[in-house]
């Protein structure tokens, strides 16, 4: 029997590929499983300078399993549930929080929980043929996975609430007009564009990467006195890393940047 979840960690990238093919890389009890044990090691792992989360055979993930859930009517148990569905959010709150670049590439399905965890990357992109659908009130569910909290950031408030209550789906150029997806992407070219993605941050600071996540993160709960003190501070710390005296140097004998964004 295969991993549900395959993880590949090469030239300080970690990819992350949901590997239930027959099951359209359903959110299974496996694949959740396996996640739990996958994010915190790629989180504290410090040859690991980003992260690629991606779906197998053409899917990124269709959504939950609804299997599983059609075996368990009327045998939920809202304290278990409640239970389970914690256990659940300690690693998708650390796929979030991460504080390494996380870059989803979406090809095919983004359904339901799919859709939550490519907006739990900093970047995503898609192929021609990606769909995306908060697909949960189809089945009388509320969005999970973060979706609350990431998606009104991405499109808004009201965008969001549409989204959610009415279950449609969008193709991948509505998805990139919302601003959920960064790029459009040929499939036979996606992988690869997401490496270079991911493999750029290789030289970028790290102080500055995580600092600029966990501010972004909070910016829209925080008032300007709160941001600006985060500012203050979170620039001191920049200023005292090694790594700016060596970016500066560079600049100043006219050699190439450390870091420098993929065209």
């Amino acid at each position: 029997m295969s991993e549900a979840v395959l993880l590949d960690i090469s030239n300080g990238v970690a990819t992350i590929t949901l590997n239930q093919p027959k099951s359209r890389n359903s959110f299974s009890p496996e694949v959740r499983d396996a996640m739990a044990r996958i994010v915190p090691q790629v989180a504290e792992d410090d040859a690991v300078r980003s992260v690629i989360l991606t779906g197998a055979d053409g899917v990124f993930c269709a959504g939950g399993d609804i299997r599983g859930m059609v075996e368990r009517i009327g045998q939920f148990d809202v304290m278990e549930t409640r239970t389970r569905m914690a256990e659940l959010y300690t690693w998708v709150q650390q796929l979030i929080e991460l504080q390494k670049p996380l870059i989803a590439a979406v090809d095919g399905p983004a359904f339901g929980a799919g859709f939550s965890l490519a907006l739990a990357a900093d970047l995503v992109l898609a192929t021609p043929r990606s769909r995306f659908c908060l697909s949960f009130m189809r089945i009388g569910l509320v969005p999970d996975c973060g979706a609350f909290y990431t998606l009104p950031r991405v499109v808004g408030v009201q965008r969001a609430k549409e989204l959610m209550l009415s279950a449609r789906e969008i193709d991948v150029q509505e998805a990139k007009a919302l601003g959920v997806v960064m790029e459009v992407v040929e499939q036979t070219d996606l992988l690869a564009r997401a490496r270079t993605y991911a493999e750029s941050f290789a030289n970028a600071s790290r102080v500055g990467t995580a600092l600029i996540k966990q501010r972004m993160g909070q910016t829209l709960s925080n008032d300007l006195a709160t941001v600006m003190g985060n500012e203050i501070n979170d620039q001191a710390l920049c200023f005292a890393d090694p790594y700016n005296a060596q970016a500066v140097q560079r600049f100043m004998a006219k050699e190439p940047a450390l870091y420098q964004w993929p065209k």
